[in-house]
């Protein structure tokens, strides 16, 4: 794995530069993880209404909405919970290769991610850097930023990513 490929930055992914963020959610698009109430937040009034679902999705799935008022104004809905199936790794693990062929439908380059499913307490840290590390594409040159709020998460993911290399 690339140094520029998968990058760990510590910081807010709400307030983050990039071309996408990569939003946990549920089957009706509502916050399922910690990182995704807190996008909700900063995208304001106009990122509630884009993300207006009368379907409810399946887990393991990833659609595309606009940012609203985030800094990204694009935004990769994870869907990592339903109420038909109990979500762990494998699901997880389908959710983000979704939003990787959904990033690579749009000509994404530059996507922010949360470490999914370890504000839920699916997963470990280090688990979750791992998943996210080997279903990030090698190809196409495409950079992840993982987004984490400490040093101490930092040196974690740090070590789980170059395991994967």
């Amino acid at each position: 794995m690339s140094a520029e490929r998968i990058q760990v930055v510590v910081g807010d992914l709400a307030t983050l530069q990039a071309e996408a963020v990569v939003r946990p959610a549920d089957a009706a698009l509502g916050p399922a993880e910690p990182a995704a109430a807190r996008l909700d937040e900063a995208g304001g009034e106009a990122f509630a209404l884009l993300r207006r679902n009368t379907t409810p999705l399946g887990a393991g799935g990833a659609v595309v909405t606009g940012g609203g008022a985030l800094p990204a104004p694009l935004v990769l809905h994870v869907v990592v919970a339903d109420t038909e199936r109990k979500v762990g790794r494998e699901l997880l693990k389908r959710a983000l290769v979704s939003a990787w062929q959904r990033a690579g439908d749009w000509g994404l380059t530059t996507i922010a991610s949360p470490c999914v499913g370890a504000g839920s307490g699916r997963l470990t840290l280090q688990e979750s850097a791992t998943l996210l590390a080997e279903t990030f594409p090698s190809d196409g040159g495409r950079r992840l930023l993982i987004v984490v709020d400490s040093d101490a998460d930092q040196a974690v993911v740090e070590a789980a990513v170059r395991r994967m290399t």
